[in-house]
């Protein structure tokens, strides 16, 4: 089955293939998609400007498996060499012929195989049962709060920052996180043993009173928000590197300070501070996350 699948994939792309006549301005305003991938690096081209990736099945997009990819910003290829644990957007291109143009952009490297100008950097897989570190964090209302304290409730926390760009990013999980809370709201017992937390990883710009902002924005309530049960929060920059590694949030500034390549986590914590279960991509649904929640909370 895989072999055969891999198969029908080529001749998908061979497909795009046959159409290397059309201008590209055309190509470039096909309609195109977003999809997120997370995988090892087995291969470089610089000649190419193209990686070649043993990923994780995309949802939505192809099984797990092994193929060259092109970068949007080849310069970078520098950067990465093989055995490099990476999370990357696929942006691909569709028209009736199929998918065309998949190449990889905001890229980061969650995990080093060989030392580089940097310090190797190694990085938590959350796993269920996992005890969570007391981090602090300070949050909308410039008042330091701690994971511990929301022992004895079921936390949901996931990463943003609030000049993110994406809109299957850092405003996906935001707006999921609004789902959530409100469908949480609905009931009152279920909503007293549970809490929602944002956790920045750009404190220095995301400091309380624009996290006050934004949060207000996306509960719906804006200047009347309480933050009683959703809360937005960054920690210290000293401490930043230490939350991103436990929680598997890879982030690599860009060359617009404003815009930071990163990846995704969202966390479900159980009332006795142990890991529940670990999203790392956007293609969870709010639906899917409430059902943890409420069992979480029970």
């Amino acid at each position: 089955m895989r072999l055969k699948y891999v198969l029908f994939l080529g001749s998908t792309l061979a497909l795009a293939g046959c159409h290397q006549q059309t201008p590209a301005d055309k190509v470039a305003a096909m309609p195109q998609q977003t999809f997120h991938m997370r995988g090892k690096i087995v291969d470089t081209d610089p000649s190419r400007g193209e990686i070649t990736v043993d990923h994780q099945a995309i949802p939505g997009f192809m099984d797990a498996m092994t193929m060259p990819y092109k970068l949007a910003q080849p310069e970078t290829i520098s950067e990465m060499h093989k055995g490099d644990m990476i999370t990357a957007d696929l942006l691909v291109r569709k028209d009736a012929a199929g998918f065309r143009a998949p190449t990889l952009a905001h890229i980061v490297v969650v995990g080093q195989a060989r030392p580089d100008t940097l310090p190797a950097v190694q990085y938590n897989v959350p796993q269920a049962g996992q005890d969570v570190p007391d981090f602090h964090l300070l949050n909308q209302s410039g008042k330091t709060i701690d994971l511990a304290q929301y022992k004895g409730k079921a936390l949901l926390l996931t990463f943003v920052y609030t000049r993110c760009p994406l809109a299957d990013f850092c405003p996906r999980m935001s707006n999921n996180f609004a789902q959530i809370d409100q469908s949480l709201a609905s009931d009152p017992e279920l909503y007293k043993n549970t809490h929602l937390l944002s956790i920045s990883f750009d404190p220095a710009y995301d400091t309380p009173a624009v996290l006050k902002s934004y949060g207000g924005a996306h509960t719906g309530k804006f200047t009347k928000e309480t933050f009683q049960h959703w809360e937005f929060a960054a920690p210290a920059a000293a401490d930043l590197l230490k939350v991103e590694q436990f929680f598997n949030v890879g982030v690599t500034p860009g060359g617009d300070p404003a815009k930071l390549s990163h990846s995704l986590s969202t966390v479900l914590i159980g009332k006795d501070g142990k890991i529940v279960a670990w999203h790392p991509s956007n293609d969870w649904k709010p639906e899917d996350v409430l059902a943890e929640v409420k069992q979480a909370a029970k």
